[in-house]
């Protein structure tokens, strides 16, 4: 299939960074002919942008760069957002008292409708991966 591959992009830990890298991933996704409904397309820009935001906010401090993925594969598209900050969210789990929380429930939620998986990961270098990937094909239609 020629729109699989992976793409990977840098970026500063700063909130210019959210519609920077949400931008980059649609153009991505458009350019590659990635044949993903649009409705797909939106719950992943916004898992893009919350992923993102989560670095920036909570990682910027020791970690001033962060990484971008995009996996796509014949049936699932795959973002994730890596940064060097050790903490661990309690993962994707809600946790009303802060504020912080409630873009990973947002991301959760985003990702069991759509009927993929969403985790985050320790990094060799002592950081994060926080990943969640979507099937192409929604529901198996």
């Amino acid at each position: 299939m020629p729109y699989e591959g992976v793409w990977r992009f840098t970026a500063p830990a700063v909130d210019a960074s959210v519609p920077q890298a949400r931008h980059a991933v649609r153009d991505l996704l458009a350019r590659q002919g990635v044949p993903a409904p649009d409705e797909l397309v939106q719950g992943l820009l916004l898992i893009v942008s919350e992923l993102v935001t989560n670095a920036v906010r909570h990682a910027a401090l020791l970690s001033p760069m962060l990484a971008v993925e995009v996996a796509v594969g014949a049936e699932w598209v795959r973002v994730s957002v890596e940064d060097n900050h050790p903490y661990r969210p309690t993962a994707l789990v809600a946790d009303y008292g802060q504020t912080g929380g409630r873009g990973l429930l947002l991301v959760r939620e985003i990702t069991r409708e759509a009927g993929g998986a969403c985790d985050v990961e320790h990094t060799a270098s002592g950081g994060k991966v926080i990943w969640a990937a979507l099937p192409l094909k929604p529901n198996g239609v």
